[in-house]
């Protein structure tokens, strides 16, 4: 269904008020099969903005209306990657990857590098400004996700994130919720993002708030060899993760790099 922002003048109503409101919003939106997806209040213009995935303005205005009477102003149709984009960004916690003196810490981690698949064919097909506006809605999506999960982001790699996990299977977990989120985020969007995902663990070595060695560069290439919207770990992370988790072995990979081929599982996650 389209996606719809629309915008109220609610002046002399206070952040509970509209919270009640959209609480009541929630209650009758199931009568018209309308989602109010969340929204915002700048309490010093006394306005009010509600994102809605609607069959149409109608609908979502009816529901507004049986709620509470409040019904907007002006209501335009949005595209959810520039929501998840410019949004995102404003939501999201501050990256949790260094120690509280700065350094990061050199334990045995398991690292993940998320990749946009085909990002250059993106850029050329949509222009340089879009291009930016599906690499915020694929940051929004991940830097969430480990702020959930309790991963940390290292750093921006230009069409993909790699972060660090104390935990092997809150990893995982994170790798297979990022899927989940492209997946709906897909549905819900015009333009779609592909994501590949790979991880490895051990104890990567720690420099100028960086992560370095043979882990990193395991997970990298586990990243670059993994299929579209799929994810791809390490032999040695598929020993760390709880017995029933369901990893697919895909045989010996010769990566780039590494003489040997290495044993790599992929993660179910559908």
């Amino acid at each position: 269904m389209p996606i719809y922002l629309d915008r109220h003048d609610l002046k002399g109503l206070t952040a509970a008020d509209i919270a009640e409101a959209h609480r009541k919003d929630l209650e009758v939106q199931g009568r018209y099969g309308v989602r109010f997806l969340t929204y915002w209040f700048d309490d010093t213009r006394g306005t009010a903005f509600c994102l809605i995935d609607a069959p149409d303005i109608d609908t979502a205005m009816r529901v507004h209306d049986e709620a509470h009477g409040a019904v907007a102003r002006d209501v335009i149709e949005v595209d959810l990657s520039a929501v998840e984009a410019f949004l995102g960004r404003v939501s999201d916690p501050v990256p949790a990857g260094h120690c509280c003196d700065g350094r990061v810490d050199p334990a045995l981690r398991t690292i993940m590098f998320t990749d946009i698949v085909d990002s250059t064919a993106m850029t050329a097909r949509l222009g340089d400004v879009r291009a930016v506006e599906m690499v915020r809605a694929h940051d929004a999506v991940v830097r969430r996700a480990l702020h959930n999960k309790g991963g940390r982001e290292v750093k921006h790699t230009g069409d993909g994130i790699m972060a660090a996990f104390d935990d092997a299977a809150a990893a995982v977990d994170c790798a297979r919720a990022i899927q989940q989120a492209f997946e709906a985020f897909n549905l819900a969007s015009r333009e779609k993002l592909q994501v590949r995902i790979g991880l490895d663990a051990g104890e990567p070595v720690s420099d100028h708030n960086d992560l370095f060695g043979a882990t990193v560069q395991m997970a990298a290439r586990l990243c670059q060899s993994a299929e579209p919207d799929t994810i791809v770990v390490s032999d040695t992370l598929s020993g760390l993760v709880p017995e029933g988790s369901g990893l697919v072995s895909l045989g010996p990979k010769a990566l780039k790099g590494f003489a040997q081929s290495v044993e790599a599982y992929e993660v179910p996650w559908r």
